[in-house]
């Protein structure tokens, strides 16, 4: 049943670190360059796996618990992009020319979020499936 809440829920992580890295610049440095996604080749190789994993788990939609475990994996690559993203935000050069964050660091904070939506209509869907099978 691949028409479950959880299925959007992880269609718009996928959204987020598919396509918005694409639009919104991460940060700004101090000599005024827009750095984006595509620029860092580790952010990038780290949002397109939290894209495979979120179609993975879409795809795991038989097997609740798989698809669980996909989703737990997903938000700690997205904890890691996270710490990262903070790492460079406390890293990046405050002189006289302040440099600007951009909002594109915070999708992995969305990412999360949206993941641990999901987790809780997959175990809201797997309660119920247990406690049918009580009753038979």
């Amino acid at each position: 049943m691949i028409q479950r809440i959880q299925t959007i829920y992880l269609t718009i992580v996928a959204l987020l670190a598919g396509v918005a890295p694409l639009f919104f610049t991460l940060w700004t440095d101090a000599a005024g360059n827009e750095v984006f996604a595509q620029n860092q080749l580790l952010i990038l190789i780290g949002l397109y796996v939290s894209v495979a994993l979120a179609v993975i788990a879409i795809v795991l939609y038989k097997n609740r618990q798989n698809q669980f475990v996909v989703n737990r994996l997903n938000m700690i690559l997205n904890l890691f992009l996270l710490g990262f993203f903070v790492y460079r935000l406390l890293s990046l050069s405050g002189e006289m020319a302040v440099s600007e964050k951009g909002i594109g660091m915070l999708i992995p904070v969305f990412s999360i979020v949206f993941l641990v939506l999901a987790n809780r209509a997959i175990k809201k869907d797997e309660d119920l499936v247990k406690s049918v099978d009580r009753l038979r």
